[in-house]
């Protein structure tokens, strides 16, 4: 079978001119081009190039009108000091109907051992990778592998243990999480993108902290019913003054990267929503600072100026949240695979279950096992990378927020 394929790939320092340079070389050739792609790596330049003769050519001239290729094409790239590889009989056909998965190494640092542990457990369930992708290097390197021949599922659970073992978080989904279109962020807020726990402060401020501090730490971690121990917790500040609240918002510190986290997916065109088990009296003033879309809490009944120790409406608990992330999405129309839920407490494991996208940010361990990614860097903004969304892309947003 005469061969009407080739593959060109050219490699060296990168300068102006190159790629129009090698196209002008082809531009008076008989053939197509079926596939390319180039990126650039630390100033070093790889294009790939894959060519098909004109159908109407005779298959009695193939040969001659590829050598010539080729000899054009060493000619530009010798211009530009750039080397040449070329291989006949390409392969053209891409199974569309494989399983594509896209698997996000995340770490600070991100050792060689680290990429091939991650890339030869992929191997071994059948994966291929297509494309590898560096997305950011500040204030963590992240890595996109995108790849086929596999079901995410079937690797969340090996490139968990890997995370564990390697010390890196490592996201896989499903191709489907697409760049177009909308999609809903449910975030918790104590401890999550704030860095206190509303309540523990409070109860500092009012005089019983070590009492609170205890419910709270068994609440978190799975060992008390949530509803129960909030009102334990809510019943131990009835008297203290109203006045409180006021402190404790100006206490309150944003977990590093929360600006930039709600910045750029508000840019992008995110819908943004809290839900939290803490306090709409503090909250509230934290969802207009980030302009987020919508926030539910619960809240503190204050009468003549104190704090009474009841709270005003449905409790806002586990169950509560995972129903606050149906609600949002029904309110903003949004599918449940365009659902990322982030938390940290067994509080939230209902929550990020549901979603299409459960993200554990630096989380009990009762969470962990229930999230289909963990983050354990102290960067909330590096949640972004999970996501797929570039370094480069978060600098053109708080370009575009200060234009």
């Amino acid at each position: 079978m005469i061969d009407r394929t080739l593959l060109i790939t050219i490699s060296g320092i990168d300068a102006p001119g190159v790629t129009s340079s090698i196209f002008e070389s082809l531009s008076h050739s008989p053939v197509v081009v079926i596939d390319m792609e180039q990126l650039v790596v630390r100033g070093h330049l790889t294009l790939a190039i894959a060519l098909e003769l004109e159908s109407g050519l005779e298959d009695s001239r193939a040969s001659t009108e590829l050598d010539s290729v080729r000899k054009r094409v060493r000619i530009a790239a010798s211009a530009h000091n750039m080397e040449v590889a070329t291989r006949p009989g390409v392969t053209l056909t891409v199974d569309h109907s494989s399983e594509k998965f896209q698997v996000i190494v995340m770490g600070s640092p991100l050792h060689p051992e680290c990429i091939e542990v991650v890339t030869s457990t992929i191997a071994q369930h059948g994966g291929n990778l297509d494309r590898i992708h560096r997305i950011a290097d500040y204030p963590v390197t992240a890595i996109r592998f995108e790849g086929s021949g596999v079901a995410p599922s079937v690797l969340r659970r090996p490139l968990a243990e890997v995370s564990a073992r390697c010390h890196v978080d490592i996201s896989v989904q499903d191709v489907a999480l697409e760049a177009r279109g909308q999609y809903l962020v449910v975030m918790d807020v104590d401890s999550t993108l704030i860095q206190e726990e509303v309540v523990d402060v409070l109860g500092e401020l009012a005089g019983v902290g070590p009492a609170i501090s205890k419910v709270t730490l068994a609440a978190m971690n799975g060992e008390l019913d949530f509803a129960q121990a909030l009102q334990a917790r809510v019943a131990l500040l009835g008297g203290a003054p109203a006045t409180l609240l006021d402190k404790v918002r100006d206490m309150i510190t944003l977990t590093p990267g929360a600006r930039t986290l709600c910045r750029t997916l508000n840019q992008l065109g995110y819908h943004i929503v809290l839900v939290s088990g803490g306090f709409t009296n503090v909250i509230e003033l934290i969802a207009q600072e980030l302009e987020v879309s919508a926030f539910r809490a619960n809240t503190l009944e204050v009468i003549d100026g104190k704090i009474t120790g009841r709270l005003l409406g449905p409790i806002i608990d586990r169950e509560g949240k995972k129903q606050a992330l149906l609600d949002f999405a029904e309110q903003f129309q949004i599918p449940n695979r365009r659902t990322i839920a982030i938390g940290d407490g067994a509080n939230d494991i209902d929550m990020i279950s549901e979603a299409g996208l459960g993200v554990a940010f630096n989380a009990k361990m009762a969470l962990r096992e229930s999230a289909d990614t963990t983050v354990n860097v102290p960067y909330l903004d590096s949640i972004l990378y999970l996501l797929g969304i570039t370094r480069d892309e978060i600098v053109r947003s708080e370009q575009f927020q200060r234009d």
